[in-house]
Formats: structure tokens, C-alpha cells, sequence
């Protein structure tokens, strides 16, 4: 790459006060990027084409192309001919051109070397770089050609595009992203035993191309796009259009914010609270949520004038009484009174961090003076020795942590009942402070280290969450719902997703907000194709993180992780049981990546005996998926699940169980029936004491009504992944055992 020759080449385009690079100077930037492109000349208008001038083209064809900034995309408006290699039939192309288009800031036109090759699919590609507010320059490869956005929207989720990061993408994760590309697929593995049209080394190559360009110039360009290359018959890949627009030259990079002081907010000593009643209100809820989880009143600050005290913890009567500077100060106010108390907590340096509880700060009429204020004063304190507080919200639940013994999400705890048990090792970071209460209602078996709720973002972001908590040892799944990031803070989050599961942990992602909105704003091939969701989808999958396609999917994926964490994946290799014909169908059907091994004969034995003991032998044959008919009971399944379990031809086991049998103890204590799923040896008690005993993963399915949702609920309680039918079981849990057989890179 001529580095120098790209630099002035952008610095004379800016020069000319222009942010769209000329045919001419696009054909320039692929010579500097040491890209193929048909050979070409220049000419200012139809009289000026002679036989001299088209002396260097061999060929029968010509390309005739139209320059002008104003012309975007040339195919849509007429502003390219292919044409015979003759001066009268060049000179009509180019006057037809000139009459239709008019001025449109028409510098001149192209005679460009005609490169024959097929129009087969997949003989066009597709290679952009582009800006992405959030997460940076970001490179994609697709299908290209007139269908280019046709055939992506298409293609299976996965095999459109490749997207990959300039910051981390080598050849490895190269060749991985465009390995499931459909494009590229055609012309590098074609069917029925064709030969390749072209060695993945050599697309490979394109993208190494873009991914250098973008770490170098990424911040100065808008987009890049090369739209075709095409294979040529010759066997060359040639860039035949380039289309390229420059960032304004004056964006801003944001302030980075001190993440070291997350300490003083998720762990905090002392604590001060605004926005208390008497009686019961957000702000006494929370007072009473800190007192609950074991924070030391003495240690906690009201500011409420013409109190004492409120729950045992001391009054103040305004912001300067609070003594010293508090680790935590949490705001629960409305929005002008927020503005100025922060202001007040900055200008007086009284707090290491703070909540935020309301919203509407900027939005709110006649505030802009006192957002400025405040923003200034966290601006200038930034600066200074103490470095400012960090601020989470607002808009916002707040925070939950359990090392901090505090909770400021005001939700009453017979409405959010605190999960019983041990610290989960999970953490929970949710731009929604509903989406964060609602998954912990729903995930009720886990205990989250933490659960972060952060609002709008005002100052910490997603990104400083997942910067900041990716080094703590004691969280093995980090679950994140995000809206939308913060300008480059989705690059941060992704760098330190990659950290993570390069560590062997897991970034389960919930993007909301899926409209391709980059789009709107563009006029290339490259953001239709490679809109917000798509980046997100192609990060996520180069960096290791999980992305959830649905709220149900994020649930039940949270859950597997942090309840099969421990468990270490060695294949594909599935054994299945159930006592319905029906759902051992579904599980075959349903396998995704997974195979039905024959069993070994030692676990062929050991499984007859089991049926000989239960006196189903006669109806009952070993074979994988097991169908033990309603007539096993809750020893014989649990011996079965066992010889599963211990089987060494098996990488993983999914245990169905149909429980309207009457041969299972699967209904909860109650009248009308002598059953009760909590008593000893029935199935539960059994598959937990199994769950204990570690080894390979494995999950449970109970297909069946709301009858049978306390036995659902026992075994999920018991560390035990619990789904209501097989197909969604099979999805994720083919999810799970993916993302625990991707190889781990080697650190750098």
C-alpha cells in the first residue's frame, strides 16, 4: 500500500472542498492499494476521442464511464456504455451521455479496457469499507453486481456478508467469516467437481487489502467500495467501479471516562441518597433495598431537609452537608433538580460516582443552560487531579451488586423477590432498566453478580461495563442487552468481548433496534447491505460473542451458559432419550450439527440390563435416540441417563421427558393423587444428583402443559437447563456447543 500517495490523494480532494473522489482518483486510490483495474484513459467530451487516443485497447469492447461527484452510481442514470472499439461509436456514447446528463458537474469520461468474464453467480464480489459511528471502520465482502442487495437480502443470515474489524481481523478470522459466505463458496468450492474459479487466498488477499486501508485511513473515510470485482475469464480479479466518500474532517473522537472508578460504583463504602420521603416513594424503596442487602446505615447519607433521619440512616439537609466525598451518590429526582444537583456534586467534589436515576435531562425545555453547566463541570473536573466522578444513567434503574451489598432498582421486593442462593457467575448489563428487571423475574434461579441498568448513557457507556468487569475472575457469562452504543463505544465492547472468550467465557448479545439505519444516510451498496444489525451479527461472530436472536432465545441461552459453564464440549456426538416415539422423531429432526453415534458395546450392555431389571426389555430396543416407551420409570430413566452420561462415544446428551406417564413421579404434591416430585428417587431428585456428579453437558426437556411447570421450575432451580420442546432445545443447545468447540486464538 503507497501510503503517501493516499494521503495526498485525500489531502487535494479535501483541498478541492469535495468528500467524493473522481472515477479517475478512485482508479488512482486502487493503484495505491495495489488493486488490478482495466487499463483507461481520459477524455473531456466526445471531440476529443481519436484513434490515438484509443490505441492502447486491443479488445473488440470498450467501457465508456461518465466523472462526476454528482454521480454516485453511474449503472442507475445511464453514465456507462459498453461499446464497440470505434471512434465514431465511442463518440456517440460519450455525446449521448452529454446530452442526457446535462452539466450534474460532468469533469469528463473514462474509455476503460473491456475485462470478458462470466455472469455467472458468484463471478461478481463485493468489497466495501465503510464508517460505522459505533464500532468504526468496519469491512464487508458480499455478492456484488446490480443484484447485490437482491441476493443478500436473500441468503441465509450468515452466508450474505463477511464482516470484519480492522482493529483484530488477521487471516484466520478471514477465512473463517467468508468460509459460510455463499459468494464465495460458488467461485472457491463450486459443486459437482468442478474446479475453484478462484483460490480463497486470493479474496483473502481483497480483504486484507480493505482491513489495512481502514486501519490506516479508516477515521478519514465515509466509504469504500469496489462494486464489482469480477473473474475475469483470464483468471485475473479486477476492480471494474470504485465508489469512494471521505468523513468530515473535523469529527470529534469522544473523551474516554475513567473506568477505574467503577471500583467506588459497583463496590461502594459510604452511600448518599437524594430524593427520599417520608413515606414510601422511589427514592425510600431504594433506601430500603440498601438495608436489606446489608449496607451499614451508619454509613449511608440522606439529603432531606427537615429530617433526622429516615430507616435509621442520618439527614442532611442539602448537598455541601454530605461530609467528605461518598463513594456512591444516587439521584433520584426530577430532571432539573438532577442537573443542578449534579453540578453542585462535581463543583463541590462529592462523590467518586453516581446514579442517575431520572431521564430527560437534555430533553426537557429550558434546561440546555444547566446541561451545558453540567456537562462542563464533568468536562473540566476530567481534567483536573481528582478526574471527576463517572455518572451511570440516567433513565435508569441503576445498579444491583452483590459485593456492593446495595440495590437501586425501585421495585418492591414482593413484585422482584431476591433470587435465594449463592452469587451467580453472571453479570447482567442492560441499556433498559424494564429489560433488566423483566430477565431477573424470569431468570429467578440465577443470582447475578451484578445487574447494571444504564439508561441513556449520558457519560459510562456499555463498553466501559464490559471493559471494566472483563478482568473479574468471578464471572464466567456476561449478558448484555444494548439499543444502540455510544459513538466508537461498540468497538470498545467488542474488544473486550474478544478478551473474554478468548479467555473461554461467554458475551451473550441482545441488540435491539435491527433497522439497517446506516443505509438512510448513504448511497452505497455497502451500507445496504452491511446495515447496524448485520455489522452486529458479523462482530459478534469474529469476536466469539453469542448473539440472541429473539428475548426468549436470551433467556434460555443466559441460563444454559451460566448452568453448563463448567461443562467441557469435545464434539458432536449426541445421545437422546425419551419415553415418547414422538419426540425422539424430533430430536432426529432437529439435530442441526449434531450426529446419532451407535453406542459402544459396553454401553449396549449396560443399557439391556437396565431394561432386563425394569422388565421392559420385550418392548424396548438400545438404539440412539432411546425410546423407553410410559412404561420406564424414575429409577430406569435415571439409570439410563446415567450410561448416557458415562457413554465415551458421547460429547453431549438431551434427556426428554413426556411426563403424563403415570410409571414417573413428575406432578407436585396435591389432591387427587398420591405423586410428589420432591420425594425421594422420583426423576428429579435422581437427574440432580446426576447434574452433581459434572462430566459432559446435557438438558433436559419436559414437553408438556402448565401442570407440569413446578417440575420444570425444580429442575432449573437445581442447576438442571429446562426446555419445553425438543426443536428449541436442539437450536441452542447446538448454539452452546458451538460456541464451546470455537477454537480459543492465541493471545498476542
Amino acid at each position: 500500500m503507497n501510503i503517501p500517495a493516499i494521503a495526498a490523494l485525500i489531502e487535494r480532494v479535501r483541498r478541492d472542498g469535495r468528500n467524493v473522489l473522481l472515477e479517475t482518483e478512485g482508479l488512482a486510490l486502487l493503484e495505491a492499494l495495489g488493486l488490478p483495474a482495466p487499463a483507461h484513459v481520459v477524455v473531456p467530451d466526445a471531440d476529443a476521442v481519436t484513434s490515438e487516443v484509443l490505441a492502447p485497447f486491443s479488445g473488440a469492447r470498450v467501457v465508456v464511464k461518465v466523472i462526476s461527484p454528482q454521480i454516485l452510481h453511474k449503472s442507475d442514470v445511464g453514465g456507462v456504455a459498453v461499446v464497440e472499439t470505434s471512434v465514431g461509436i465511442v463518440r456517440a456514447a460519450i455525446a449521448d451521455m452529454q446530452a442526457r446528463l446535462g452539466p450534474r458537474g460532468v469533469v469528463g469520461y473514462t474509455i476503460n479496457e473491456f475485462v470478458p468474464y462470466s455472469p455467472a453467480l458468484g463471478h461478481e464480489i463485493l468489497v466495501g469499507l465503510r464508517w460505522a459511528d459505533d464500532v468504526g471502520p468496519v469491512v464487508t465482502v458480499g455478492a456484488g453486481g446490480i443484484y447485490t442487495e437482491f441476493l443478500a437480502k436473500r441468503f441465509r443470515a450468515g452466508s450474505d456478508v463477511a464482516i470484519l474489524s480492522p482493529a483484530w481481523a488477521d487471516n484466520t478470522t478471514i477465512e473463517a467469516a467468508l468460509h459460510d459466505v455463499a459468494v464465495v463458496q460458488l467461485v472457491t468450492q463450486p459443486p459437482r467437481g468442478q474446479p475453484p474459479k478462484i483460490a480463497t487466498a486470493a479474496i483473502v488477499r481483497l480483504a486484507s487489502v480493505f482491513l489495512e486501508f481502514g486501519r490506516t485511513f479508516g477515521p478519514e473515510i465515509g466509504e469504500c467500495e469496489v462494486n464489482p470485482f469480477v473473474i475475469a475469464q483470464d483468471g485475473r480479479v479486477v476492480a471494474l467501479d470504485i465508489l469512494v466518500k471521505l468523513r468530515p474532517a473535523d469529527t470529534a473522537q469522544p473523551a474516554p471516562r475513567p473506568v477505574a472508578k467503577l471500583k467506588h460504583l459497583l463496590e461502594p463504602r459510604t452511600a448518599a441518597i437524594m430524593g427520599v420521603s417520608e413515606r414510601m416513594n422511589p427514592g425510600h424503596i431504594i433506601v430500603n433495598n440498601l438495608v436489606r442487602e446489608g449496607f451499614p446505615r451508619e454509613r449511608i447519607v440522606i439529603v432531606k431537609a427537615d429530617s433526622d433521619q429516615i430507616e435509621g440512616c442520618r439527614c442532611v439537609p442539602d448537598i455541601a452537608s454530605v461530609p467528605g466525598r461518598v463513594d456512591l451518590f444516587v439521584l433520584c429526582i426530577d430532571a432539573t433538580q438532577a442537573s443542578r444537583a449534579i453540578v453542585e456534586i462535581i463543583e463541590r467534589e462529592k462523590a467518586e460516582s453516581v446514579v442517575l436515576i431520572p431521564g430527560g435531562l437534555e430533553e426537557k425545555a429550558g434546561s440546555d443552560a444547566i446541561v451545558t453547566r453540567m456537562r462542563d463541570a464533568l468536562a473540566r473536573s476530567r481534567r483536573g487531579s481528582w478526574g471527576g466522578p463517572v455518572i451511570n444513567g440516567g433513565n435508569c434503574l441503576g445498579i444491583r451488586s452483590l459485593p456492593g451489598r446495595y440495590d437501586t432498582t425501585f421495585i418492591p421486593e414482593y413484585k422482584l423477590p431476591v433470587p435465594a442462593g449463592p452469587p451467580s457467575r453472571l453479570a447482567i448489563i442492560s441499556q433498559s432498566g424494564a429489560f433488566a428487571v423483566a430477565k431477573a423475574s424470569k431468570l429467578g434461579v440465577l443470582n447475578p453478580k451484578y445487574s447494571v441498568t444504564l439508561g441513556n448513557q449520558m457519560d459510562l457507556t456499555v463498553g466501559d461495563y464490559l471493559t471494566y468487569l472483563k478482568d473479574d475472575p468471578d464471572i464466567d457469562v456476561f449478558a448484555v442487552y444494548v439499543e444502540g452504543f455510544r459513538p466508537l463505544d461498540g468497538l470498545r465492547f467488542f474488544e473486550a468481548a474478544r478478551e473474554i472468550t478468548r479467555s473461554g467465557r461467554t458475551v451473550v448479545l441482545y441488540r435491539a433496534g435491527r433497522t439497517p439505519a446506516g443505509a438512510k444516510a448513504s448511497a452505497s451498496h455497502t451500507a445496504s447491505i452491511a446495515g447496524d444489525y448485520a455489522v452486529m451479527r458479523g462482530l459478534c461472530a469474529s469476536t466469539g460473542g453469542v448473539l440472541s436472536a429473539s428475548l426468549e432465545d436470551f433467556d434460555d441461552l443466559v441460563v444454559l451458559f451460566s448452568q453448563l459453564g463448567s461443562r467441557a464440549v469435545t464434539g458432536w456426538r449426541l445421545a437422546a432419550v425419551s419415553n415418547a416415539g414422538f419426540e425422539c422423531v424430533a430430536i432426529a429432526d432437529n439435530l442441526g450439527r449434531f450426529s446419532l453415534p451407535d453406542f459402544d458395546e459396553e454401553t449396549e450392555r449396560g443399557l439391556h440390563e437396565v431394561f432386563v431389571r425394569s422388565r421392559i426389555d420385550q418392548v424396548v430396543d438400545v438404539h440412539n435416540p432411546i425410546d423407553l416407551t410410559p412404561m420406564a420409570d424414575d429409577a430406569a430413566y435415571a439409570e439410563v441417563v446415567a450410561a448416557l452420561i458415562d457413554a465415551p462415544g458421547v460429547d453431549a446428551v438431551v434427556v426428554g421427558i413426556v411426563p403424563l406417564t403415570a410409571a414417573l413421579n413428575t406432578l407436585a404434591a396435591g389432591p387427587g393423587h398420591r405423586e410428589d416430585f420432591t420425594a425421594p428417587g422420583a426423576i428429579v431428585g435422581r437427574l440432580t444428583e446426576l447434574r452433581r456428579d459434572g462430566g459432559k453437558p446435557w438438558i433436559v426437556v419436559v414437553d408438556a402443559g402448565a401442570l407440569y411447570d413446578p417440575m420444570a421450575r425444580s429442575l432449573l432451580a437445581h442447576g438442571i437447563p429446562t426446555f419445553r420442546s425438543a426443536d428449541r432445545a436442539l437450536r441452542l443447545f447446538n448454539m452452546f456447543c458451538a460456541e464451546r468447540l470455537r477454537p480459543v486464538a492465541e493471545q498476542d
